[in-house]
């Protein structure tokens, strides 16, 4: 081989080098979730060019416009912050205007991990940049939804990471969860790429337009999605501690031996209901869960397992649903939207709550006979049946006491901590679907 013709052939190889990698490089910054699949990456934003997936490591369920915000937080920054249930080597994230009547215009906004749990510092050498299509400004029609570029950043498993957002300009009712058992915090001005968190006075137990957070992972094969209510929402749950039951089910597979290597996200929303959509005297209790089964479930980010905890609120709340026919029917239709995507559908018994305000016998037959429906099979592709992991022997129609957080409906923490015992983790994954 003369010596021109060497150079040829080395030149030729670097350059299938330069394809590979550039192939590898833009496909890593690509999605599932409506991300510009071919659209160039920023240059410090793709995840390493390593075998791995996107995969959603946190998630919450929007539920309703935040009241008194008629023009939103113009010239105001949001720092939420989350707690990972998987890690990963790249993030990017999502956020909503769902409930928004303006467009949302975010001009800065960040992902950092959090210095301390619940702290709104961000650790030294963390903050990242976060760009919508390669821009640093994104508009969000109302109703709408926008993800970022990935960035590379090694986001730890169960981590509290910082999201900030800063939009300069007025934008209608911030699109919001109440219920976040999580303290968020508000600065005056465009401080989203501010470490300290001393300028963030303000503070409020609510997750405000963040949706999801993905993760880049060599290590995770998918997630399990839970559609749940305040149960799953872990209203009673100690604030800042990560201690919903959902919480504690990720913990088990990251940990135990054999697990399946899925993260967990939660789409629990407080008062839902599987048939109604909150009404104007309960907006906070969110569109109904067959309506919202796909935004906040079959949507999300390399979701395997679909988790179904709802129908307790269809018999409490009015309008009560005394039928228990109708409420087995709208879980079979939740399992049916499940189904249609290919996705496994784990369901639970719906829970003791006698000596609640809203108890009577006639709901508690009702109850009964739903879940005397769900135990025949036929409704679920498979069962956990929290009932029998919380009922009190002595009293059936009620909570352990170990297990009660007080108002004889919602558990404790050591209830959810039950709660996740009580799931046999091979149900998580197990074969295709049933034919119900």
């Amino acid at each position: 081989m003369t010596r021109n013709a060497g150079y040829a052939l080395l030149a030729g190889l670097a350059a299938i080098v330069v394809l590979v990698s550039t192939a590898i490089f833009i496909g890593l910054g690509g999605g599932d979730d409506g991300m510009d699949q071919g659209a160039p990456q920023p240059r410090n934003s793709a995840a390493p060019a390593s075998a791995g997936n996107w995969v959603g490591s946190w998630a919450a369920a929007m539920a309703a416009a935040e009241p008194n915000t008629r023009d939103g937080f113009a010239d105001m920054s949001i720092r939420n912050v989350v707690h990972t249930s998987v890690g990963g080597t790249g993030a990017r994230v999502r956020l909503s205007n769902l409930f928004g009547n303006r467009p949302l215009t975010v001009t800065h906004a960040t992902v950092a991990l959090a210095a301390a749990p619940s702290n709104p510092t961000a650790a030294a050498g963390s903050m990242r940049r976060l760009t919508f299509g390669n821009k640093s400004s994104v508009t969000i029609p109302p109703g709408g939804a926008a993800t970022s570029d990935p960035v590379r950043l090694n986001v730890p498993s169960a981590a509290d990471l910082l999201v900030t957002t800063y939009s300069p300009t007025p934008s209608g009712p911030v699109t919001y969860h109440p219920y976040a058992r999580q303290t968020g915090y508000v600065a005056a001005g465009d401080k989203a790429e501010e470490l300290s968190g001393a300028a963030f006075t303000q503070q409020s137990q609510y997750w405000r337009y963040l949706t999801a957070v993905d993760v880049w992972s060599a290590d995770t094969q998918g997630a399990v999605a839970v559609l749940g209510d305040s149960i799953t929402d872990g209203i009673t749950s100690s604030p800042g501690a990560n201690r919903r039951w959902t919480d504690f089910l990720a913990e088990r597979l990251r940990t135990e031996r054999g697990a399946p290597r899925y993260s967990v996200l939660n789409s629990g929303i407080s008062g839902n209901r599987v048939l109604v959509d909150g009404s104007k005297f309960s907006p906070n209790n969110g569109p109904s869960a067959l309506s919202r089964m796909n935004r906040d479930v079959l949507s999300r980010t390399g979701v395997k397992t679909v988790f179904i905890e709802m129908g307790l609120n269809d018999i409490i709340k009015p309008p009560r649903q005394r039928d228990p026919r109708r409420i087995v029917t709208g879980l079979r239709e939740l399992v049916k939207q499940a189904h249609t995507r290919g996705l496994r559908a784990v369901g639970t018994t719906l829970t003791p709550f006698g000596g609640h305000r809203g108890y009577t016998p006639r709901m508690e037959a009702v109850r009964q006979a739903v879940n005397e429906q769900i135990r025949k099979g036929g409704v679920f592709d498979a069962v956990v049946d929290f009932d029998a992991a919380l009922r009190n022997p002595a009293h059936p129609e009620r909570l352990r006491t170990a297990y009660d957080s007080g108002d004889h409906l919602h558990p404790s923490d050591n209830g959810f901590r039950a709660m996740a015992q009580a799931v046999p983790l091979k149900v998580l994954k197990g074969s295709a679907p049933a034919e119900l």
